[in-house]
């Protein structure tokens, strides 16, 4: 590891680091793979942590009424397999067989190396960790440490990296994935750290072996997102290195609060708050019995466990997305949207919490849960009252406030592409783990994003550690030549550039054509509109765009990787609906409005959708192709050979 070197990228003298394997990312992934990489015992130990932000990012700042880690099941009285978890995870349709199987068979070597660094998972008097069913769960596999499940883990695993001594650059955004011949050498960043007179951007470049991308979903591609507001976007970095994508179509949409970002699913819902319009008069009323039906709250406490708006869960006998789609109409008619925790739903006010008004599913619930208070806020404070004591530390208290929700995206499913070792197809010893990495399909268990952080993680930093890609050095490759982008993103800095606000306007402005047309509900023409502009303004971003500090530099690079993104996303949903898809997962596809009819998609279910995007000089295109999904490998491994090949580096290929 070398870090006092200094060399010249078109006249910019720039900081030169170099390791055997960077992580770019400070979540529960990033800090998993970095410790892995230190503890190996049979490869390098020479790893650098890279992060636009520590304490930015999904894994430390989203959550849930208690937020859900997917583990192979250690319920005594659920019996379970690996091979049972994988096939649970690949009906969900979409989603290889292979990468179901290995996130499956790595989940408990995740979950218990949590516990072993402080994670608090509940156990019993007997040592069981007990586990609760989530939904596309046949085993009561979930477990959970309350709403802020990833920041407790977050926070245990960088305690473990700083006890490691584990180098972590903090404030380093990368704007550039190194290549050469189909590899990744490294990443180049942005840091105002490393501002001087001759390095007025802040140019740095760090030289790897490998490079492990941990650095969560497409958050500001959206506008109405429960993604916290500090993480941004960046997917579209490494596919203008190469890398390839997959299931750009699929992600999670549902209810969720928008002044304070979260989740309300589970306890929230479960409680059957009142859900309540504000007309432009300040109005206020009730709604959901108008487009849901007269068993609205049967309906509301449903969406407990369906939390994601749902397609199939529109015309099944559930229905509970009916709820999503009410909240959505009254929010295009310029109404506000809230849930009261203050009052029942008028049915309950006029009849009282009977099996009668809610249902026996329902009032066995909470009854169970010793839930069966007066309001909807009592029940919440008797059944979890860390998911009441939560928004009271963000300032909205539940007994008094009302709280403002809207339909937001919440998870790509999709990602970038990986194998079973979690190396991109197209850009070698390069390894997207946790969200960015392209894992699910059509749907996924809840809680099965976190046992992906780990169990990929954990994998790439193996496997990446076990090879000993030698680490490229300055003169041994044309770094100079690969390092041109950014230094011609670095003259984009200059006197009379665009201010930071300007920046940022337009990035709102993209994010709501993104969400009128590509979010949860699909309109095809809007998306061929906005593809034609993205493409646009891709192509003339080097002449149109400048910045006149080095913070709006930062800012300015964020907008370029979120344009490149949502040309891979707009591109794949093209493809995907081209190819004859119909709504699925948690999106409709329609003329932009809700259909009258649905039908959901079947046909696709045996696909991938794999994207590529392809830049050169001032053009970009899309490449999309649909592949079949790998099946569930059938293993009937003997004990021996696995024990002769383990730690060998033949078992990596």
């Amino acid at each position: 590891m070398e870090f006092g070197r200094y060399v010249d990228i078109s006249g910019n003298r720039c900081r030169l680091i170099t390791c055997d394997i960077v992580v770019v990312g400070s979540g529960a992934a990033a800090f998993n793979a970095a410790l892995n990489v230190k503890r190996n015992k049979n490869g390098t130990n020479d790893v650098v942590m890279v992060t636009e932000g520590r304490m930015m990012g999904t894994s430390r700042n989203t959550g849930s009424d208690k937020q859900t880690y997917y583990k192979l099941s250690t319920t005594s009285n659920s019996p379970d397999c690996a091979r049972s978890m994988a096939e649970d995870m690949f009906s969900c349709g979409s989603m290889h067989g292979d990468l179901a199987m290995v996130e499956a068979a790595g989940s408990l070597k995740g979950f218990y190396n949590l516990i072993s660094l402080g994670v608090p998972f509940p156990s019993d008097t007997y040592g069981e960790y007990t586990g609760y069913k989530t939904d596309h769960d046949s085993a009561k596999r979930a477990s959970s440490c309350g709403p802020l499940t990833s920041k407790y883990m977050t926070e245990a695993l960088e305690r473990a990296c700083s006890a490691e001594n584990v180098p972590l650059l903090d404030g380093y955004r990368v704007i550039q994935v190194l290549t050469e011949n189909g590899e990744a050498k490294g990443v180049v960043c942005l840091a105002e750290s490393e501002i001087t007179a001759s390095n007025p951007s802040g140019l740095t470049v760090v030289l790897s072996g490998a490079v492990i991308w941990a650095t969560g979903g497409p958050s500001a591609v959206y506008r109405n997102s429960v993604y916290p507001q500090s993480q941004n976007c960046s997917l579209g970095t490494p596919m203008a290195a190469g890398a390839s994508s997959v299931n750009l179509t699929e992600g999670q949409y549902g209810i969720a609060s928008v002044d304070f970002r979260w989740n309300l699913s589970g306890s929230y819902q479960q409680v059957i708050p009142k859900y309540v319009t504000m007309d432009r008069e300040g109005n206020i009323s009730e709604f959901l019995r108008e487009e849901v039906g007269p068993d609205y709250v049967r309906k509301i406490f449903r969406k407990g466990y369906e939390w994601p708006f749902d397609p199939d869960k529109i015309t099944s006998n559930s229905r509970s997305s009916l709820v999503d789609l009410a909240v959505f109409k009254e929010i295009c008619a310029g109404h506000r949207v809230f849930m009261d925790f203050r009052s029942n739903p008028a049915p309950i006010e006029e009849n009282g919490l009977t099996v009668d008004v809610i249902g026996e599913e329902a009032y066995s619930y909470l009854a169970g849960c010793s839930a069966l208070g007066k309001t909807p806020v009592e029940r919440l404070r008797q059944m979890n009252e860390r998911a009441y004591q939560l928004y009271l530390s963000h300032g909205i208290d539940l007994e008094k406030d009302l709280l403002e929700i809207g339909v937001c995206a919440q998870h790509m499913n999709g990602g970038l592409e990986c194998g079973i070792w979690y190396e991109n197809p197209e850009l070698g010893n390069f390894y997207p783990v946790g969200e960015c990495g392209g894992v699910f399909g059509i749907k996924r268990p809840g809680g099965s994003a976190l046992n992906s952080t780990q169990v990929g993680s954990s994998r790439a930093a193996e496997r990446a550690s076990a090879l000993r890609i030698p680490k490229p050095d300055w003169s041994d490759v044309e770094i100079s030549a690969a390092c041109e982008f950014a230094a011609v993103f670095a003259g984009l800095l200059k006197d009379g550039g665009d201010t930071l606000e300007t920046i940022l306007k337009k990035r709102e402005e993209d994010e709501l054509l993104h969400d009128e047309c590509a979010a949860f509900i699909r309109n095809e023409e809007k998306i061929r509109s906005l593809l034609s502009k993205t493409g646009n303004e891709i192509k003339a971003f080097f002449r149109e765009n400048s910045a006149d500090s080095q913070r709006a530099l930062v800012e300015l690079s964020i907008n370029y990787d979120i344009l490149i993104t949502r040309y891979a996303i707009l591109s794949s949903i093209l493809k995907y609906i081209d190819d004859g898809g119909l709504s699925r997962g948690s999106y409709l596809i329609g003329n932009g409005e809700i259909p009258e009819r649905v039908e959901t998609d079947t046909s696709h279910r045996t696909k991938v959708l794999v994207t590529k995007i392809r830049i050169s000089g001032e053009d970009i295109e899309a490449d999309c192709r649909m592949d079949d999904v790998r099946p569930i490998p059938v293993i009937e491994n003997q004990f021996e050979n696995v024990y002769n090949a383990f730690g060998k580096t033949d078992n990596y290929i």
